[in-house]
């Protein structure tokens, strides 16, 4: 009898450390992707903003495609690569820094914010580093204007998927939810 209970045991402990292992390892994936490099389509509105159309992310660097209309109404598209974005994005966040960017004022009624600003709210992160994104997604505006520039699928899937995980009743470690059982006890938060 004690032989089966040191195997129950054992079965045990395994299956906890195999379910640890694979929390970890999505955590790590989950934070690498949210500082994955980025491939965004820029579009320019009628009225002279910016705004992402498409976002998916890439494995190499982040560039972007600006869809921008010349004098004759005409779109003509341009590349702007990693350096460009990184410096437009530094020098918005200057401006951010000192409270002279559109990222500091609640979002206007028409779509968009100049391009630095766009680059700046949907790629931050990515361009600039975690803790600089971070520390702008602590700032309720940027968020605002972060979700009201980008206009891509994959910004609204993911978007839809960290509030899903947000609003779900709360996991235990074991993946049960924290509801009481009839008996008043949980076995591993079940």
């Amino acid at each position: 009898m004690k032989h089966i209970a040191t195997i129950g045991s054992a079965a045990l402990l395994g299956s906890m450390g195999v379910l640890v292992m694979s929390t970890i390892t999505g955590c790590s994936q989950q934070q690498e992707q949210e500082a994955q490099n980025r491939f965004l389509v820029i579009e320019q509105q009628p009225n002279g903003k910016y705004i992402v159309v498409e976002e998916m992310p890439t494995e190499g660097p982040s560039r972007a495609i600006i869809r921008e209309r010349d004098e004759d109404g005409r779109v003509v598209e341009r590349f702007m690569n990693e350096d460009e974005m990184r410096t437009l994005a530094e020098q918005e966040y200057q401006k951010v820094q000192n409270g002279q960017s559109e990222l500091n004022q609640e979002p206007s009624s028409s779509p968009g914010m100049g391009l630095a600003g766009t680059i700046l709210a949907v790629a931050a992160g990515s361009l600039m580093g975690n803790m600089i994104g971070n520390a702008l997604m602590g700032n309720r505006n940027f968020q605002k204007h972060s979700n009201s520039v980008n206009k891509s699928a994959y910004h609204k899937s993911a978007s839809s998927r960290k509030s899903a995980s947000k609003s779900s009743s709360k996991k235990s470690f074991f993946g049960g939810s924290k509801k009481s059982s009839s008996s008043g006890r949980s076995f591993f938060g079940g």
